[in-house]
């Protein structure tokens, strides 16, 4: 694929002088670089298994390794090692026992007696399940775009990231205020199936885009950030239709831990995109030359399997499926008269406890980003991917899908759990809690970034878990507790609307501002950018979130004794 350089060139204005060198143009026709050997990475060998490196000279195939093996110390090349991957169990081990214990303490907690019946519980699992993985996957076919951030064939550089996730988060926010009104109309079931179809498509074009190089006559840059905002409308659709379709099967009193189960969603999909993304690449993508494709057509085919699954097994509400519908006890009146598209946006906007969610969740679209986008990037600046490092400063962006996923499990579900068994289905409280710990987290990377900055992968780890417990109890859950079961898609919508408005702020943000991984060497070969390892050049990095969090902390206090009632109020 031919970079943007390549792809709408022009030749520079002759009689404009200058002291500063010429950038040295771009080449294509560059070896891949020579792989450095570090003392303690592990590695295997064909003949004498797994090992650990003692001392290494030279680089690449021809680099002389001393590694201690099982069978003793052995000298060999470069060439006859491979360094150690995870397998995919490794991870999805700590992962399930995790759920596992989870499920066990939900189940041990005092129930909300609603008078279900067993049968009506068991169809609104079978409701629920496959469209929440759905909502997962949807989320894998969102947030791959990051593993295409690479130094293989095709892959985007940071500041191309920037954008062309920064035009998708302004797509993705305005798309709300047709698409929130379309899922209240046409109902949730109908708006998964279009997100899943819509969304399958759109990746399997950025593959075609990836394999091929054809860009449409645009460069890259643009044809990526016109895919990837086709992408992201059809994935506008998925949040509005889960919390949709949940209103109806969920009572108020039920939806903190729905909220809950929200998060687990959100974090599956983050662990899909980021580590399951991260193998599919290195599976793939093993020789100068090989593209990315798989990274687009794999979640492709799941969300079409998807699709089929949510036509099969979601419908809109319980008499869908042969069984009575009930009072949700959330803020619909039941002879409310139908308003126009019109008249929900305002009495939405002017709503004075939903108002002020939709900037608590701006504030969220923004921090959330800046930690899931941007602290992969950080650890990888600074080495701190790198086992050579130790446990303590490594293993977090070792492992950056896993954890955001653990740390978003364990937030989301204990925030739905609490806000209903503590704070009676109040959502504002743990949101405020949530948020002071984003506030706390954001302020100790500051100094951390001089004093320990391997440190500031556990302390992002605390702040994963509080802004994905936030955004499952404000957009997922208290959306629908103060508009009513008729108007949660437009409630989502302006919602999840402000978020992208946060997620596009901080995409151009920090794509302008931090530091590249790569920059053109002198010899027109890419080479590692120097400055991305110094850490004062990581110091807006949390300078921007700080005064986000103190604003979203003020706004959650603002609301903090808000409940639903009868006809859309609060108090």
């Amino acid at each position: 694929m031919p970079s943007d350089a390549e792809a709408q060139s022009q030749p520079a204005p002759s009689s404009a002088p200058s002291s500063a060198p010429a950038t040295p143009e771009a080449r294509t026709d560059c070896p891949p670089p020579a792989k450095s050997w570090k003392p303690k990475a592990c590695v295997t060998h064909a003949e004498h298994g797994k090992g650990t490196i003692i001392a290494a000279t030279g680089k690449g195939d021809t680099a002389e390794l001393i590694v201690e093996f099982d069978s003793g110390q052995k000298t060999v090349t470069g060439k006859s090692v491979k360094a150690c991957k995870r397998s995919l169990s490794d991870d999805l081990l700590p992962i399930g026992i995790l759920i596992v214990v989870i499920t066990v303490v939900i189940i041990r907690l005092p129930k909300v007696e609603l008078g279900h019946t067993t049968a009506f519980r068991k169809r609104r699992l079978l409701n629920w399940l496959p469209l929440g993985l759905s909502y997962s996957f949807l989320y894998f076919g969102r947030y791959n775009i990051k593993m295409f951030q690479g130094e293989f064939e095709g892959g985007l550089t940071a500041a191309q990231y920037g954008t062309v996730f920064g035009v998708g988060s302004a797509v993705y926010g305005l798309s709300f205020l047709l698409n929130g009104p379309l899922t209240d109309r046409w109902g949730g079931r109908r708006t998964i199936l279009i997100a899943t179809m819509g969304s399958g498509f759109a990746n399997a074009l950025m593959g075609y885009m990836a394999i091929s190089g054809n860009t449409f006559g645009m460069t890259p840059t643009v044809a990526f950030a016109v895919a990837f905002a086709i992408n992201m409308y059809f994935q506008s659709f998925g949040a509005v239709s889960i919390v949709k379709v949940n209103a109806a099967w969920f009572h108020l009193r039920e939806r903190g831990t729905f909220g809950g189960i929200f998060g687990i969603l959100i974090s599956l999909g983050l662990y899909f995109a980021y580590d399951v993304g991260k193998r599919i690449v290195e599976l793939t993508v093993t020789e100068k030359g090989d593209t990315a494709q798989w990274l687009f057509w794999i979640p492709a085919g799941i969300l079409w399997i998807f699709f089929v699954l949510s036509y099969i097994f979601v419908r809109n509400q319980p008499s869908d499926a042969g069984h009575p519908n009930f009072d949700l006890g959330d803020g619909q009146k039941a002879d409310e008269k139908p308003l126009t598209v019109v008249q929900v946006f305002v009495k939405l906007l002017t709503h004075p406890v939903i108002l002020v969610i939709s900037f608590i969740e701006l504030c969220s679209g923004f921090l959330r980003q800046a930690i899931l986008q941007w602290g992969v990037d950080f650890g990888k600046a600074l080495g701190l991917n790198d086992e050579t490092k130790g446990w303590f400063d490594s293993f977090v962006f070792q492992n950056w899908g896993m954890v955001s996923c653990i740390a978003g499990i364990t937030g989301g579900i204990f925030a739905g759990a609490i806000s209903d068994h503590l704070f009676q289905s109040r959502r504002s409280p743990i949101s405020a809690v949530l948020y002071g710990i984003m506030l706390v987290g954001a302020i100790a990377i500051v100094p951390l970034l001089s004093v320990h900055p391997g440190a500031i992968g556990w302390v992002v780890v605390a702040m994963s878990m509080a802004i994905i417990g936030v955004h499952g109890m404000l957009t997922a859950t208290a959306s629908a507790d103060f508009a009513g079961k008729k108007n949660t898609g437009m409630a989502v919508g302006i919602i999840d609307g402000f978020v992208y408005v946060g997620s596009t702020v901080q995409s151009f943000l920090y794509g302008a501002m931090l530091p590249a991984s790569k920059i053109t060497g002198p010899d027109g070969c890419p080479m590692t950018n120097p400055e991305a390892s110094n850490v004062s050049n990581w110091m807006i990095w949390p300078a921007a979130m700080i005064p986000v969090a103190l604003v979203g902390f003020a706004l959650s206090l603002k609301i903090w004794n808000a409940r639903a009632t009868k006809g859309g109020g609060g108090h």
